[in-house]
């Protein structure tokens, strides 16, 4: 009997071994997919289809990338907090972009429906409505600068950003962007983002084209096994010895993009610079950031007392004639912040628009055919070769990006649009320029350079 009991004790006990095996085996692999789903998300897969690259048409004007006026529909569901409001008081609470008479009428139009069907401004919204506004989207202009693909494999994209272009839509930016270029011109879609640079920052910028090399490349970021370098010119004598910055860095507001040093809540970060030359008034500096901060080296240069020389954030009269050196306090930042926002000249560098003064609809309506009629005047060689870049390394489909010819100008113009009222200067190359570059990344087997930007050869 004993001997029976202690074979039935020993099966069962195999019996547990073998769920408890099971158990951890499913929670392994759980682990494993929600860590993959986390480099998915992180990395983020650009793909755009076609008919989108087909919402509009760029052209080049004066050196810069510009693009048509076209219409857009932005889609949402009910959010909780506007169920049981009237759709016209959603709009004039929450979107205050344009006046309430715009949205009235916009509704009256159609351009603003509810689960697709034109309603009146006084429907009450209930949860899951479906809610489809109709815009006419009036996008910044760009640097013409090319995109340069550095390297061009089946697993990653390399490329020479120019100053200006922001990485993904974001914003009033939406074809004039790296993934929307790339797509458009090259036809490299379904894209990894591995890291980003500011806007108005140029260099490399990476992506990789299959989901295992972004996990391989995000685990290097993640693992601080990339080297950055960068290069910027700084205002005034930089020191001729290496200087080494850990100060710990907050972001004060992400609405316009302001950080500080802060030593009691700002995150851990090192940058190391050193000085290439000095011209009398500014410095050639190389900066290696060993982390990835938000604005870490710009941030970095102003409280050494050496900011960018044409940084429109941190090298704003705003921060008194010490531009920040040293740290400032609670209450500077919240008069900064406030300046900042009032200053049209960051706010309009950051955006990318340049407000001249507003007209009347029938003077816009004639400044804007004259501008079309110029367009259309412009040689179409350099169109190509400013849009496009190398002709040999774009697709013929790319081509039709490109506007050489527009004979519909009406379809750029809309009655009830408060941007087609507006006329606005086109921004100049310094005001599309910041003096930060990403000269090159390496990682455990691989290296990626540009060349020096024009004002680091100076």
């Amino acid at each position: 009997m004993a001997d029976v009991e202690e074979r039935l004790s020993n099966v069962v006990n195999v019996a547990e071994s073998k769920r408890a095996a099971k158990r951890k085996a499913n929670q392994a692999t759980k682990k494993q997919q929600k860590k993959v789903l986390k480099v998915e998300k992180n990395t983020k897969s650009a793909g755009f289809d076609k008919e989108i690259f087909l919402e509009t048409k760029c052209f080049v004007k004066n050196g810069l990338r510009c693009v048509h006026p076209y219409f857009f529909t932005f889609t949402t569901y009910c959010k909780g907090r506007w169920v049981g409001h009237s759709l016209i008081d959603v709009f004039k609470e929450e979107f205050r972009s344009e006046t309430q008479e715009y949205y009235e009428k916009a509704i009256k139009a159609g351009k603003i429906t509810v689960n697709g069907e034109v309603t009146s401004q006084i429907r009450i919204l209930k949860d899951n409505d479906v809610i489809r506004n109709k815009v006419h989207r009036h996008e910044p202009p760009v640097t013409g600068n090319p995109l340069k693909i550095i390297a061009l494999t089946d697993e990653i994209v390399v490329l020479d950003k120019p100053s200006s272009i922001p990485v993904h839509p974001c914003g009033r930016y939406r074809h004039n962007t790296v993934v929307f270029l790339l797509g458009k011109e090259f036809g490299l879609t379904n894209l990894f983002t591995i890291h980003r640079i500011d806007r108005l920052t140029s260099g490399i910028l990476m992506f990789a084209r299959t989901l295992s090399k972004a996990q391989e490349l995000e685990s290097q970021v993640r693992n601080r096994q990339i080297e950055k370098e960068y290069i910027c010119r700084v205002q005034g004598e930089f020191p001729s010895e290496e200087v080494v910055c850990e100060e710990p860095i907050k972001v004060v507001t992400h609405k316009i993009g302001v950080c500080r040093v802060c030593t009691s809540e700002g995150k851990p970060c090192r940058t190391v610079f050193k000085r290439l030359n000095y011209d009398g008034k500014t410095s050639i500096v190389k900066s290696v950031p060993h982390t990835g901060r938000m604005h870490q080296i710009r941030v970095h240069l102003q409280w050494l007392g050496y900011p960018i020389v044409n940084d429109p954030i941190y090298n704003h009269q705003s921060w008194g004639p010490l531009r920040g050196r040293g740290g400032v306090s609670d209450r500077l930042v919240r008069q900064v912040i406030a300046e900042l926002v009032k200053s049209s000249n960051i706010i309009n560098a950051e955006s990318g628009t340049f407000r001249e003064e507003d007209l009347s609809r029938q003077h816009q309506q004639n400044s804007s055919n004259m501008k079309h009629e110029a367009v259309t005047n412009i040689e179409n060689e350099s169109l190509r070769r400013h849009c496009t870049g190398n002709k040999d390394s774009v697709s013929a489909e790319s081509q039709s990006c490109i506007d050489n010819e527009e004979k519909n100008t009406e379809l750029y113009y809309d009655d009830d649009c408060s941007e087609c009222q507006i006329q606005r200067r086109d921004p100049t190359s310094d005001e599309l320029t910041m003096c930060l570059h990403a000269l090159s990344y390496k990682g455990p087997d691989w290296e990626f350079k540009t060349d020096l930007p024009s004002w680091a050869k100076e």
